[in-house]
């Protein structure tokens, strides 16, 4: 539990505390700017609660006392405006609305870049750099970047498509061969038509990257996994930041792979962006 940030804790288990302990919870959320100065005594007589019962908190969030709860909290606002103070109220207005959304989405995005593990990205562009085609699969939001990897990676001169479909994405991993690879993007990693796919197309020799947002069922099947850790809630309102760090990840992975081709390639594209301007700039009406 310590190596999570312990606004977006107090944040998650909020709804499940003890009256007493959710006052101290509320009062935190609320005045983030002012916690990392307070005292135990002055969080009891400001959140109407006793001193014991800001000590209970302190235990039930994980932290062995008071110290060390205001030892995360500093942690915590050094990673940037945090996440759980972005949590949307039904009286919003438009302008705290995006001031949330900003602010939830950087932080999230942050803490997904700081937990990334640059050693998988290495090995995953080992891979897509050779492959001679790429499926790409995915799901809902996940199909997003699915079809947002379909747009980047034919400018590397290999057959590129994105699969929605299950029975399409079970198809064409069912035709896959050795040389082959599979990039399957799936943040709770846990759909099992798309975890049944990843296997199909490992038992056919294809060699397979995972963008997920945890090690889940279908890391099982990843030569490489790229875990994307994101603040991701359930709140109804919170954008879909899961998304994001994987539309990053594509990024990522596109870039460092177009740089692996070399200068050749570099003026190839060069000279297709150019085309393309011409062609966006015909003075057609």
């Amino acid at each position: 539990m310590s190596d999570y940030n312990i606004l977006e804790l107090i944040d998650r288990a909020r709804p499940n505390l003890r009256r007493g302990s959710r006052q101290v919870a509320e009062y935190i959320l609320a005045n983030l700017n002012s916690i990392a100065d307070i005292s135990l005594a002055e969080l009891a007589r400001l959140a109407q609660v006793s001193e014991p019962t800001v000590l209970r908190f302190c235990t039930t969030i994980g932290c062995s006392g008071f110290r060390e709860f205001k030892i995360r909290v500093v942690q915590s606002l050094a990673l940037g405006a945090p996440a759980a103070h972005s949590v949307l109220a039904g009286g919003d207005d438009p302008e705290t609305v995006a001031t949330k959304i900003f602010d939830y989405t950087i932080t999230s995005l942050d803490w997904a870049r700081k937990k990334l593990d640059f050693s998988a990205i290495g090995r995953a562009v080992d891979i897509l750099s050779t492959a001679n085609r790429i499926e790409f699969f995915g799901f809902g939001a996940s199909g997003i970047v699915a079809l947002d990897a379909q747009q980047k990676f034919p400018l590397f001169g290999v057959p590129c498509v994105a699969h929605q479909d299950s029975h399409q994405q079970f198809i064409a991993a069912s035709m896959l061969k050795p040389g082959d690879a599979v990039v399957a993007i799936s943040n709770t990693g846990a759909t099992r038509s798309l975890v049944e796919v990843v296997r199909t197309a490992r038992e056919r020799g294809a060699s397979v990257v995972v963008i997920t947002g945890s090690e889940s069922p279908i890391t099982r099947y990843a030569d490489v996994a790229v875990i994307a850790e994101t603040l991701e809630n359930t709140d109804v309102y919170t954008p879909t930041t899961s998304r994001l760090a994987a539309l990053v990840i594509v990024d990522i992975l596109s870039t460092s792979v177009a740089l692996r081709k070399g200068d050749q390639h570099t003026r190839d594209v060069l000279h297709m962006k150019k085309r393309l301007a011409e062609i966006r700039s015909s003075g057609v009406v």
